[in-house]
């Protein structure tokens, strides 16, 4: 794990090194995706089951086979321990409480002279929701994107969810039923993307797809921007810790290595105003990191991309987590009232020392979607309102038009376009 210290001549330029992703993976993977996309575009269904043979090993006599009935759902909620039905149905509530404090009204307002102008929100039709799988299972990731979209009113939700070799996590399944999915299919990657983007004979088109993945559900996301609507291009998870010297060591290394278990690409970083506790953390990691089961995973993820900083003062200490613009950003400090106002970039804020990141990822209630790669600094955590869309409300009145008709008509000659300039004169009063 490096160790970077802010009065260090190169700091900056350590940092901007440790912030900056090599590409050459990306351009590399553009290629196949977009001869995947076309694939399935041209050969639909008889696409997508070339893809599941090729690369989750499925072999399929019809493209029906894809889909799971929706008995199989509920049987699937039946099927786990008590104590895990519970963890998922309780879960469930408080992310719906959340999200039901976002739902965003329509809203209008009368002029004196009769005009109506307002907004009206309305949910979208249709939304595609894509589900990692591969090196672990997520029925959390199904409750977070699917719960806002059922608190919007969204009329159909399909998913989609990789199974290689055929396996399918139960939870997962059980997550769709408990969440209110209409529709799973076992499908994933690019051709996944597709289907929802473009729709084949058996996937329905959707009018957005939502849910983070890998480097290829990433990129095909972003090629079919436009045709549908995404919720944004996710990268390797990353957390940044600010601790005092009061805080414990073990719980501060803990939550690093939460985050590193996710795979190797991602990123966890502690940052501390005191060489004491960033020493007291150097200790935890030699003792606590052997113990770990997914030791070679967070071993590698914080010696490529983990870092210790060391700063001179609380305040630095924030200015540099806003210049990281983190996806999940902890403040293992006392003063949390008077740190908060001062982060203006981060996709969550956990607050205190016992708000640990994982207790986001699972049931705390807000949605564990959320920006990456400092696109914190434009973006927002995945929420009702991306699944709602705002369609302005203009209603003219008689005598409203006569005033408003000729400014618009001034401004219309202005740029030379006397079409909309006499569109808006056959709108004013005789006389």
């Amino acid at each position: 794990m490096k160790k970077l210290n802010t009065q260090s001549s190169d700091f900056k330029a350590q940092l901007a090194r440790l912030l900056d992703r090599d590409t050459a993976e990306d351009r590399a993977v553009e290629l196949t995706v977009r001869e995947i996309i076309d694939a399935v575009r041209a050969g639909g269904d008889a696409a997508l089951m070339d893809f599941s043979r090729k690369f989750d090993r499925l072999e399929l006599a019809d493209a029906a086979e894809l889909e799971f009935p929706a008995a199989n759902l509920e049987a699937a909620y039946y099927s786990l321990d008590e104590p895990v039905q519970q963890a998922l149905s309780v879960a469930a509530k408080r992310i719906h409480a959340y999200h039901e404090k976002e739902v965003a009204q329509s809203w209008s307002y009368t002029e004196a002279d009769g005009t109506r102008l307002g907004q009206i929100i309305t949910p979208l039709d249709s939304v595609g929701v894509y589900v990692p799988g591969g090196k672990a299972a997520y029925p959390s990731s199904v409750l977070m994107t699917v719960t806002p979209a059922k608190v919007a009113g969204v009329k159909e939700i399909i998913m989609v969810v990789p199974t290689p070799d055929g396996e399918v996590n139960p939870a997962v399944l059980a997550a769709a039923h408990l969440a209110g999915v209409d529709r799973v299919f076992s499908i994933g990657g690019a051709q996944a993307v597709a289907a929802l983007a473009y729709g084949t004979e058996t996937v329905p088109r959707v009018d957005k797809i939502v849910g983070p993945g890998n480097i290829y559900v990433a990129t095909a996301k972003r090629q079919v921007f436009g045709q549908v609507g995404i919720d944004m291009i996710a990268g390797p998870s990353e957390v940044v810790v600010i601790a005092d010297k009061k805080a414990n060591a073990d719980w501060a290394v803990m939550d690093l290595f939460a985050q590193a278990e996710h795979d190797e690409l991602a990123q966890s970083i502690l940052i501390t105003d005191s060489e004491d506790f960033a020493d007291a953390a150097e200790t935890s990691i030699e003792r606590l990191l052997p113990e770990m089961e997914r030791y070679a995973i967070i071993e590698k993820s914080l010696k490529d991309y983990g870092a210790m900083i060391i700063t001179q003062s609380a305040e630095e200490s924030v200015e540099i987590a806003n210049r990281i613009a983190p996806e999940h950003l902890e403040l293992m400090v006392d003063n949390v009232d008077e740190i908060i106002p001062l982060i203006r970039h981060a996709g969550a804020i956990f607050a205190g020392r016992y708000s640990a990141e994982s207790l986001g990822d699972y049931c705390a209630g807000p949605n564990h979607v959320l920006p990456t790669a400092g696109t914190a600094r434009f973006s927002s955590p995945l929420g009702v309102y991306d699944y709602q869309k705002r369609s302005s409300l203009i209603q003219v009145s008689e005598e409203g038009a006569d005033t408003i008709a000729r400014i618009a008509s001034t401004l219309a000659r202005c740029e030379g376009l006397t079409g909309h300039a006499r569109s808006a004169e056959f709108r004013f009063k005789p006389g």
